[in-house]
């Protein structure tokens, strides 16, 4: 029998470990995996591979048995290229932390990080992340990066269009990311309030989950007129975990 394609996946999410305690979220992201005891590597990079946030994964998924995870740290890399691209390579997820998209795109092109990724993508890896671990997949993005909150033309350009987090939680995050789409700073794209996230398949949208009734999806588009169109789009409501 022919050997299926593999899937070209991207998972945005609000939320996980560094925001929730009930892994609800990263229950949906391991469900996804290929594997039915998927490897998993956080890359912490966005943080400055943030000691912190390092153990905080552990914490989450250390004790897990449906899953073997991993941290790749570039601020400390110890691995030499050949390694490097084995190890991103091997795994089922790769799940990107939140911090600076700026300076996460910047260290992963010094490592050759950014390539190895295209190429795990194209290989079937999911990948995945939140707030700058979301946007990093993009064309572009609204980010906290240079201080104020402002557009970023910048990305792996693996997801067509631009992607916005925290949309809901953040002072000024909704109207700015309307006025950098309207003025055509930022392509349209997708809004993601925390709580909720979506799952892209070849670029287009596939699943949109949430772990509350009230955290949404939005397409964000221009109309052609000046302004914009922001459509909510319909999520599924996930089941708290049987624990």
């Amino acid at each position: 029998m022919p050997v299926a394609a593999p899937q070209h996946r991207i998972a945005l999410l609000g939320g996980g470990f560094s925001l929730d305690d009930d892994r609800i979220l990263d229950d949906w992201v391991l469900g996804l995996a290929r594997a039915p005891r998927p490897s998993v590597c956080f890359l912490p990079t966005a943080s400055g591979d943030a000691a912190a946030y390092v153990e905080k994964f552990h914490a989450a998924f250390g004790d897990r048995a449906d899953c073997v995870p991993s941290v790749l740290q570039l601020f400390r890399r110890e691995l030499d290229d050949d390694a490097l691209r084995a190890h991103l390579l091997a795994q089922d997820v790769v799940y990107v932390g939140g911090g600076n998209t700026a300076n996460l795109l910047a260290v992963w092109r010094v490592h050759g990080v950014d390539r190895l990724l295209r190429e795990a993508y194209d290989r079937g890896t999911l990948l995945c992340g939140i707030s700058a671990g979301a946007n990093c997949w993009a064309e572009g993005s609204h980010t906290d990066s240079y201080g104020p909150l402002t557009h970023l033309p910048d990305g792996l350009g693996l997801l067509p269009g631009s992607v916005c987090p925290h949309y809901d939680t953040e002072p000024g995050r909704r109207p700015s990311y309307r006025a950098a789409v309207t003025s055509g700073d930022l392509p349209g794209g997708w809004a993601l309030e925390d709580g909720a996230a979506a799952l892209f398949t070849d670029g287009e949208l596939t699943e949109a989950v949430t772990r509350t009734p009230e955290a949404a999806l939005y397409r964000v588009d221009p109309d052609g007129r000046g302004g914009l169109t922001e459509r909510r789009m319909p999520c599924r409501l996930l089941d708290p975990p049987n624990r």
